[in-house]
């Protein structure tokens, strides 16, 4: 079958796109931009458009079977509600076009009176998309949890860093935590099953848990003891703040997970995993299936994976060539004593093994970047040993990722009165090329370069150091 993927680059897309191609579809994805697609692991059909622009007729194949609708705009600034009602309707002009015979949207649990920003512009989607000449047929889930989900990785900063939590009394709220792993096979298992045309159906684990209970269960799973106090004091605000700075999320994507949190998001049961031979994970081996994948170093997708950067970072193209003229440079040179140990060095930079030298000082940036409303150090980096290209790297973009050429380049996502990069290269000679480039915006950048300078010439100095001995 003919199948068009949106959201390709994604947490969910990514992963329902490799099942997609091992079921043996013939799968289109379309991206905003394919210099941001790692040619590697996608199909060769990439269909590159602007969702919140009009899409040229034609430009979908016409003889498409079916279609997912994977996009959502919450982690990104601006009128987001506006932005998702844009994007679905320019979706639907386009496949109005085609002969696309289903729609699989999926969206999230809004079965509460009072819904939230998020959850009700998901709900404004739906009727968008059902107006297509198409079928629809909705799946809406509430808090999915495999490695690298959002929800997964906030569940786990929270349990992980805090042996006391004092927390919002929303986390008592009830939920129904669903894996991963069930929600792919929901997504594939409806596909072109003509009794689920027309039909919405709510998708959940077999837990139905409050977040204090998902909290603790994971603390469990850890063999960690946590005591959780929850106060009527802490404002949607504050525990958007709260959030936002023990964990590795963004702060709009915080505030906007808070605003869904506070509404319960109990499913209505259904029979569609009986229909399509679904079992249902609980919570706990979901958890332990996450944490499989996470040791075994085969994390396929984060919730990194499509956020645009803090710097409006939509473009590759623009930013991989590295300007040369009315910039600040640290260029510095050495030969690596074992070529292989460090080329090894400089593709595991970041995460866990850190920045080779003066952590500390890496952490106090990135907590000033947290202050200032940026990505701060907390999201780490996807993979212990590889990099591709669109990968987020701490507070970095990873622009290109050779392992042949043995060259790596960053684009800071950092708050910057500027732009900045960071590359790394090794000649055949063994010589290591390592060039920070700073571009200063007005004179706020420049004063900004020159402070730092001192700082900027003992880290670099010694990151390089450490990257060229064994």
């Amino acid at each position: 079958m003919k199948i068009l993927l949106t959201g390709s680059t994604g947490y969910i897309g990514k992963r329902l796109l490799s099942v997609l191609l091992e079921q043996g579809h013939e799968v289109y994805c379309l991206v905003r931009d394919r210099n941001r697609v790692n040619q590697e692991l996608y199909t060769p059909h990439i269909i590159e458009a602007d969702l919140l622009k009009p899409i040229s007729p034609g430009l979908i194949p016409r003889d498409i079977d079916a279609a997912y609708y994977l996009v959502h705009s919450m982690s990104k600034k601006g009128d987001f509600t506006e932005m998702e009602k844009r994007s679905a309707m320019n979706f639907v002009s386009a496949m109005n076009y085609t002969s696309a015979r289903q729609i699989i949207y999926l969206g999230g649990i809004v079965n509460a009176d009072n819904l939230s920003t998020h959850l009700h512009s998901r709900k404004q989607v739906e009727e968008i998309l059902a107006d297509c000449k198409a079928s629809i047929t909705v799946l809406r889930a509430g808090i999915v949890v495999g490695s690298g989900s959002a929800s997964f990785e906030i569940i786990r900063d929270l349990t992980e860093k805090l042996p006391v939590m004092i927390a919002p009394a929303w986390l008592n709220i009830h939920t129904q935590p669903i894996a991963i792993r069930n929600v792919i096979e929901f997504l594939t298992g409806v596909l072109l099953k003509e009794e689920t045309f027309g039909k919405t159906y709510d998708l959940y684990g077999a837990d139905k848990l409050t977040y204090k209970e998902m909290l603790q269960i994971f603390a469990e799973e850890r063999g960690l003891k946590r005591y959780i106090l929850t106060v009527p004091v802490m404002t949607p605000r504050l525990s958007s703040y709260w959030l936002y700075f023990v964990t590795s999320t963004s702060y709009m994507l915080a505030r906007n997970l808070v605003d869904s949190m506070k509404v319960e998001t109990v499913a209505r049961p259904n029979n569609l995993a009986e229909t399509l031979g679904i079992s249902l994970i609980n919570y706990r081996m979901a958890i332990r299936m996450a944490f499989d994948k996470i040791e075994q170093d085969m994390v396929l997708s984060t919730w990194k994976d499509a956020l645009s950067s803090g710097n409006n970072l939509h473009s590759l193209p623009y930013h991989i060539q590295v300007p040369q003229y009315g910039c600040f440079k640290d260029c510095r040179y050495l030969k690596a004593e074992n070529i292989q140990s460090s080329i090894d060095k400089i593709f595991s930079i970041g995460g866990n093994v850190g920045w080779y030298y003066a952590d500390w000082l890496w952490e106090i940036r990135g907590f000033i970047d947290k202050l200032f409303g940026g990505v701060g150090l907390k999201r780490g980096r996807k993979h212990a040993t590889r990099l591709a290209i669109g990968d987020s790297l701490d507070f970095w973009r990873v622009l290109y990722a050779d392992h042949t050429r043995n060259r790596l380049l960053l684009y800071a996502e950092m708050k910057l009165p500027g732009e900045a990069w960071l590359e790394f290269s090794v000649s055949d000679a063994g010589i290591i090329r390592q060039e920070a480039t700073f571009r200063p915006v007005g004179l706020t950048g420049r004063f900004y370069w020159y402070l730092m300078l001192p700082f900027h010439y003992f880290i670099f100095r010694g990151m390089l150091r450490k990257i060229a001995t064994t």
